[in-house]
């Protein structure tokens, strides 16, 4: 009557109790665009351009998430769109912005330093993050009327 043979079961991976630090950190780790070590950033002109019913998922989703913790002491965050960039390629400008300086020393060679005037060793080999315009910004429609 009964088979002796084992019931057939998912052969998949056993489901994880964090999806979501799993799911970001694999982000992270692949490169994938808005995901770093602390943050996952999403550029609001994208999600409100994506369909409509992934619109309403994640509003309900985001209602929750502030309902659970919209009591917390929020400050206000500033996201800087940024590019990685060799230090040795930075202008005068992105060097202040990064918090570094260049001088020539004695020996007519430059000298990259920190603020606190620290020199920094091998400055070919460090990268920093500057700021960049958003690629992403979507510049407003043109008027119905024709007019800009």
């Amino acid at each position: 009557m009964f088979s002796p043979e084992p019931i057939p079961r998912h052969a998949g991976p056993p489901a994880s109790s964090s999806p979501l630090r799993d799911y970001l950190s694999g982000a992270q780790a692949h490169g994938r665009a808005g995901v770093d070590a602390t943050y996952a950033v999403l550029p609001r002109n994208l999600v409100e351009s994506m369909p409509l019913p992934w619109q309403q998922q994640l509003v309900h989703l985001l209602a929750e998430f502030h309902q659970a913790h919209g009591h917390l002491p929020w400050p206000v965050y500033r996201v800087v769109p940024s590019r990685s960039e060799r230090l040795i390629d930075l202008d005068e400008e992105q060097l202040a912005e990064v918090g570094c300086l260049v001088e020539i020393d004695t020996k007519g060679e430059l000298v990259y330093r920190e603020r606190n005037g620290r020199r920094i060793e091998d400055p070919e080999d460090r990268t920093v993050l500057v700021s960049c315009l958003d690629p992403l910004v979507r510049q407003p429609a043109a008027k119905a009327n024709g007019s800009a």
